[in-house]
């Protein structure tokens, strides 16, 4: 029999593991996954996964980065370990969740999706439970009973802090999922979970109360200052993502209005379209010559609006005597600087020049 020693001249062969330059966690299933993806998609960054059983993926568009597939409730710990760099989470998980004490830090505060709140919800038979005063009073009535007020949560870092605001004294009840029943079957009193419609609630015999929430909760990125300390080549992998996050969820919030405007000049129609700076564009309307079939003087006048000024923004624009109004929404809106690398540059000790530029 051949024997399968190796002599000392031979090498072993060891798996060599490429960190790197920059890892990104993402959630790995649910509505947050999917919508995570899908806006770095929309802002050139689609990532190749090759089947929903591997873990790590390459974005193409950036080089040397890597994404790594988590579930969501992990993120937030893999970022404040360095394991990952930045990260896609619930602002509720990372506020509940990270090392106060730690490098964690919020890159972009909102990105538009995974809108939810973190509230209380009691059972329908507290017909006296309107507002958080009158749950004091009622966690005082229990107490003169002889137990403390019990509530279910996966969120007792956000929920003490609360109570404790409005002198409230609870029990936490530790619960991970199917918080809905707890006050039902005895366990809790009352709950406090994270809602974007209220619908699991009222199915169950619960409201929320009319308060504010005590969070209102999206989608952030998130990011280990200590792990992300480089110079400017190292920090390029997460200056083009932050540039092309941040732009493309500004781009998602305004509508490209064009028009055509007959006048005497394109400054006599600027004047007239800066009349109502509400609708005039971010800096002013850009204007130029139409070369018109029929004859006359026509300009093309375009203006970017915020979306819930649409309609208004049409209504002006034909007031003025416009025509051939087309709508389309920008890709990306740009700011120079980039507000969230400027803020990170910030918080490492190094400014960015006023032209927000780090390259010559």
């Amino acid at each position: 029999m051949r024997s399968s020693i190796l002599s000392p001249s031979q090498p072993l062969s060891v798996p060599v593991f490429q960190v790197p330059d920059l890892r990104i966690a993402l959630p790995s299933e649910g509505a947050l996954a999917t919508a995570a993806t899908e806006l770095l998609r929309e802002a050139g960054m689609r990532v190749n996964r090759s089947s929903n059983r591997t873990y790590t993926a390459r974005i193409p568009a950036v080089d040397g980065v890597e994404a790594l597939f988590q579930r969501a409730s992990d993120i937030t710990g893999l970022v404040d370990r360095g394991v990952a760099h930045i990260g896609i989470v619930g602002l509720d998980q990372f506020e509940e969740e990270h090392d106060e004490d730690g490098d964690g830090v919020i890159l972009i505060s909102d990105l538009k999706f995974g809108g939810s709140d973190l509230v209380f919800a009691v059972p329908d038979d507290w017909t006296r439970v309107q507002s958080i005063e009158d749950l004091a009073r009622k966690a005082e009535e229990i107490e003169k009973g002889g137990r403390i007020l019990r509530i279910a949560t996966k969120y007792p870092r956000l929920v003490g802090r609360y109570l404790a605001e409005h002198g409230i004294n609870y029990e936490p009840v530790s619960a991970k999922g199917g918080l809905e029943a707890r006050p039902e079957i005895g366990d809790a009193d009352l709950i406090a979970d994270i809602t974007a419609t209220g619908t699991t609630f009222r199915q169950n015999r619960l409201r929320r109360l009319d308060d504010p929430p005590i969070l209102r909760s999206s989608a952030v990125l998130i990011g280990n200052l200590k792990s992300l300390d480089r110079d400017d080549a190292g920090l390029e992998p997460l200056r083009q993502i932050l540039e092309r996050l941040e732009s493309r969820v500004a781009g998602q919030r305004y509508q490209w209005v064009i028009a055509n405007m007959e006048g005497e000049s394109a400054e006599a129609v600027a004047n007239r379209v800066n009349s109502d700076p509400r609708y005039s564009g971010l800096q002013g309307p850009t204007i130029g010559q139409v070369f018109s079939k029929s004859g006359g003087s026509w300009f093309s006048v375009q203006v970017v609006v915020p979306k819930k000024d649409l309609i208004p923004a049409i209504d002006y624009m034909r007031r003025l005597g416009a025509s051939g109004i087309t709508v389309n929404e920008p890709a990306y809106v740009f700011e120079t600087p980039c507000a969230a690398y400027a803020e990170l540059r910030k918080k490492l000790g190094r400014l960015l020049p006023r032209n927000g530029s780090v390259k010559a």
